[in-house]
């Protein structure tokens, strides 16, 4: 296949110069100058043509009926009804106490005792609705081991501030004779 921006022989190439129409008669008023008229190509030349791109696309096909209208739609189809309900009860609604049981067992973490306070308020809320509430259970559970562990916590903490106290007073009171002495800062100190 040859390139057709280089035709390989110019002899066998169609004569593509359009036809030009004859020039009107000079005694006619003509509003538009005439368009120049074109030599035709030689026949025979021995250089390469030159595919000419000075003349204007050929015209547009005319059409003899319009584009066919768009189809007409009918009505929107009609559905049948949703089946009726199963047999037993309507679905299930909200349990009550269940979102109460959430929240104590998030806050017997942060204060064990307003949450084991918020569970037990919960689990009796479910009870009076005949419903299961694992949420609450977890909280009571927890809420009671959480305040052991402070109550436990609180008398360590004690004993431990009283023992750093009572050292305290033992160095402060080291060197010195038994008896009372006025701190600088308005208290006063008994030494054993």
């Amino acid at each position: 296949m040859t390139d057709p921006q280089t035709p390989a022989d110019p002899a066998k190439q169609p004569d593509t110069t359009p036809d030009v129409p004859p020039a009107p008669a000079a005694d006619a008023p003509s509003a538009a100058p005439a368009a120049p008229a074109y030599d035709a190509a030689p026949a025979a030349d021995p250089a390469p043509a030159v595919p000419s791109y000075d003349s204007a696309p050929p015209a547009a096909p005319a059409y003899d009926t319009a584009p066919p209208a768009a189809p007409a739609y009918g009505a929107a189809p009609t559905y049948a009804a949703a089946p009726p309900a199963a047999y037993g009860g309507p679905a299930e609604g909200p349990v009550p106490g269940k979102t109460l049981g959430i929240v104590a067992l998030v806050v017997v973490f942060f204060a064990s005792l307003i949450g084991l306070i918020l569970g037990y308020v919960a689990r009796s809320q479910s009870k009076k609705a005949g419903v299961k509430n694992t949420p609450a259970k977890i909280a009571i559970i927890l809420g009671w081991i959480f305040l052991v562990l402070t109550i436990i916590g609180t008398i360590i903490f004690v004993v431990v501030l009283v023992n750093l106290g009572s050292s305290a007073l033992q160095e402060l009171c080291e060197g010195m004779p038994p008896g009372t002495y006025d701190l600088t800062t308005g208290g006063t100190v008994t030494c054993p």
